[in-house]
């Protein structure tokens, strides 16, 4: 492999520098949610979308239009509702009196950032709209195919105390999502932070009065999505990916492991991953670090093991453990 030109290795640090700046900047909106602030920069460099688990009231629709105030990325919201139609997320054909004409009105998803907002508060119907958007990057309205805009992401969140009502989602899309990202509540420290912050003024509505600046450009993405694309890989981690998700297949806790779709997830978030912490090549521990976000949602347990109190997470931590690490 012919070592990267200093011109293409200048602009590579710099992305790194800027997605890097990204954290410092969000923290201006969000206390003391790193980890989920970080998955969503894996996705973006991965091209995946995200799934956000959490309580109300924990900041993930603050998190994301953070993120895209900082990342100069067009945001929508769509708040997922039982009355919901896939027309109302896609787009449809609207009939102009005028010209006598239908012509295409595009929905929301004809963004660079969508939030799904409780996704699983809406038919299956209606879910499924995303499932060509997030694989295909495009809307198909009346045989017509329309691209989405680049970059892309669907960040869904979803509460996980209160399924009265809900439609869970179904295996087939839940794959779709590169990262499954719990957002958990706040530290007591945090906590008395954020009380601080609204006590001084803070608007979560007003990111530019709270200092929100842009950090980093769809430029920015590129050159580091080149830049991830270029991280080497060996047979041996290439193996290692392979080797955790066949375990999930045959853990006697599961009835579903990860599919080969979910090891290339593995495999592309650990890429990412080790470009961000400065590394031109992947190592084991990269793997470890992103297999939980990237595997908990792609399997599912036996009713009985989740009877005895056994979690995806604790699956996944005892096939990390198991699992020989190459050397």
């Amino acid at each position: 492999m012919s070592a990267p030109s200093p011109e293409t290795t200048t602009t590579s640090d710099g992305a790194r520098a800027s997605l890097e700046a990204l954290r410092t900047e969000i923290a201006k909106a969000v206390v003391g949610q790193d980890p989920a602030v970080t998955g969503l920069v894996v996705a973006l460099l991965c091209r995946g979308h995200v799934l956000l688990e959490g309580v109300p009231g924990v900041a993930k629709t603050l998190l994301v239009r953070a993120l895209a105030a900082s990342l100069q990325l067009d945001t929508k919201r769509v708040q997922f509702t039982p009355d919901l139609m896939p027309s109302d997320i896609t787009g449809s054909l609207v009939y102009d009196a005028r010209t006598a004409e239908f012509s295409f009105q595009q929905g929301p998803v004809f963004t660079n950032l969508l939030l799904a907002d409780e996704i699983n508060r809406t038919p299956p119907k209606t879910q499924s709209s995303l499932l060509e958007a997030m694989e295909e990057r495009q809307v198909t309205v009346d045989g017509t195919p329309r691209p989405l805009p680049e970059p892309f992401l669907v960040a869904a969140t979803q509460n996980p105390v209160e399924y009265e009502g809900t439609y869970p989602l179904p295996e087939a899309q839940l794959d779709r999502f590169l990262l499954k990202l719990i957002v958990p509540l706040p530290s007591r420290q945090d906590e008395i932070s954020v009380l601080t912050r609204h006590a001084e003024g803070f608007n979560p509505r007003d990111l530019q009065a709270a200092g929100v600046r842009p950090v980093a450009g769809p430029a920015d993405l590129e050159a580091a999505r080149a830049a991830v694309a270029r991280t080497a890989v060996s047979p041996e981690i290439a193996g290692y990916v392979v080797d955790i998700c066949r375990a999930t297949r045959e853990s006697p806790s599961l009835t579903l492991g990860a599919s080969p779709r979910g090891a290339t997830a593995l495999l592309s978030a650990a890429r990412a991953w080790a470009w961000l912490t400065g590394r031109d090549y992947v190592i084991p521990d990269d793997v470890k670090a992103l297999a939980l976000p990237t595997l908990r949602h792609r399997i599912q347990l036996r009713p009985e093991a989740e009877m005895e109190g056994v979690t995806t997470d604790s699956v996944i931590a005892a096939i990390l453990s198991h699992v020989p690490v190459p050397r």
